[in-house]
């Protein structure tokens, strides 16, 4: 048993691992939101459609999913705490090459080498924190973890307008060199270290197949769906994807330590958390490219004065964060995320009905009310993941974890922007504008809509001991 000293001592030394990490989330946060804020601007420097500019986004997500599942193997086998400051130092050299770019082709493979970065930064960050918490302290830590890396997009969208409309747009790069040295600093001195004496050899035909399966998936469905190559073209790609697919699901079956541990999926709160939130996330993944797109191409808005509008929607989720907990103890996690998920996505869809002649009051309360919904959805998916996930597999379940989390972001830019383009050729409108957008929210809204009736298939009383719910019984 341990003495209430010694209780103090261990919650604060989970809040520190907490707010460590999220130094790294709070740059990468920072970094997709401001990017996406300055798109339009450098859509103009490089001669290039501003929708199509999502590669920029893309590339980065698509590298994301390509590396993230060989992170939990990295973390076990070099130490968590090396692999992460190695990767804050990869993701920090990513940012200053970005900021050099002077052609589209160049800042591709820069954010492709950011992704690399960024790809062991989170998940393996996650992993320190959870292999640090007790369970009962779970849903708190990640309250924790995500308090500081909220700020990244509250701050992202208006200092990236403010960046991009009195500076310039390299800048929204070099910002994150700052914050990188810090996280390094911060992370030698305090991070607790994990590696496990035992680790067996990496598995190298699984990141092959995973890795080439990602990657043709979701480049078939980027240049497929949004007309950049024939349709022939996107399908061959899309096919090849699923091929690897069915090929790494044979190898992992057969190999003894898979890269990605597909059995579990048979840990039901793993199960629904990844099904469940992969549908949510494809809407919430499209908000930081299709707000700004909105803001200043339907609207007319500059930079500036579409990071103030665009905020709303993070500073919402940093008022929620304190309730987490009390909602989480007082539903529990099924009828929390069941209920949420509902409320969140009818939000996003309301963002369909905005225009230039909707009074900013009304977009302030959407926004700031889907933020704080959208929020509280991420918390308890983030927390229930790992609720009866062993603590020899919880490696292997962030691995898995946050490659699907990060397909499923991915998803959102591409399914947002191939809407976009299909009603262009609907509508026969030669660029888009505020129909278009539109109809990409509502599209994206509905997908995340389907994520509600997944939660049914989770336990009303599952996670209690990280909830602290207790389910009333009629007498």
């Amino acid at each position: 048993m341990q003495t209430d000293d010694e209780r103090r001592q261990h919650q604060r030394r989970t809040r520190l691992t907490a707010l460590i990490v999220a130094c790294a989330l709070f740059m990468q946060t920072l970094d997709g939101t401001i990017v996406a804020t300055a798109l339009p601007t450098m859509a103009r420097d490089f001669g290039a459609d501003p929708v199509r500019m999502n590669v920029a986004l893309t590339s980065y997500l698509l590298s994301l999913a390509v590396f993230i599942p060989a992170s939990g193997w990295m973390a076990d086998r070099f130490g968590a705490r090396d692999v992460f400051r190695a990767a804050i130092a990869v993701f920090t050299i990513g940012s200053v090459l970005c900021g050099r770019a002077d052609t589209l082709p160049f800042l591709v493979a820069a954010r492709i080498l950011q992704g690399v970065g960024g790809a062991m930064m989170v998940p393996v960050g996650r992993l320190l924190l959870l292999r640090t918490a007790d369970k009962s302290e779970v849903v708190g830590a990640m309250a924790w973890l995500s308090m500081p890396a909220l700020f990244g997009p509250i701050l992202g969208p208006p200092v990236g307008g403010f960046i991009v409309t009195y500076f310039s747009w390299r800048w929204v790069f070099d910002i994150n060199v700052p914050i990188g040295l810090l996280g390094i600093v911060l992370v030698t001195k305090f991070a607790p270290d994990f590696r496990d004496d035992a680790v067996p050899k990496l598995d190298g035909w699984g990141l092959l197949w995973s890795g080439l399966a990602l990657a043709l998936l979701m480049t078939g469905t980027e240049v497929g769906g949004r007309g950049m190559v024939d349709p022939w073209v996107g399908r061959a790609v899309i096919g090849g994807g699923l091929f690897f697919t069915a090929v790494y699901f044979l190898h992992a079956r057969r190999h003894p330590a898979p890269l990605l541990d597909l059995t579990l999926f048979r840990v039901p709160t793993f199960l629904v958390s990844v099904l469940s939130g992969t549908l949510f996330r494809v809407g919430v993944g499209a908000i930081p490219f299709l707000l700004p797109l909105l803001l200043q191409i339907g609207f007319g808005y500059t930079p500036a004065e579409s990071g103030l509008v665009t905020f709303t929607s993070s500073a919402g989720a940093l008022i929620m964060k304190p309730a987490a907990m009390g909602a989480l103890r007082r539903f529990g996690f099924r009828d929390t995320l069941l209920v949420n998920a509902v409320v969140a996505s009818l939000l996003l869809i309301a963002c369909a009905w905005f225009t230039p002649q909707t009074p900013l009051f009304w977009i302030y309360v959407i926004l700031l009310t889907g933020g704080f919904f959208r929020s509280l959805q991420f918390t308890a998916y983030n927390s229930v993941a790992y609720a009866d996930v062993p603590r020899e597999r919880m490696s292997a379940a962030t691995s898995l974890y946050a490659t699907i989390q990060q397909i499923s972001l991915t998803m959102g830019v591409t399914v947002s922007a191939a809407v976009i383009d299909v009603a262009m050729q609907l509508w026969s409108h030669p660029h888009p504008g505020v129909p278009e957008f539109a109809a990409a929210f509502a599209v994206v809204g509905v997908i995340s809509l389907i994520a509600a009736p997944a939660s049914l298939l989770m336990p009303r009383n599952a996670a209690q001991d990280m909830s602290g719910h207790v389910q009333r019984t009629r007498p």
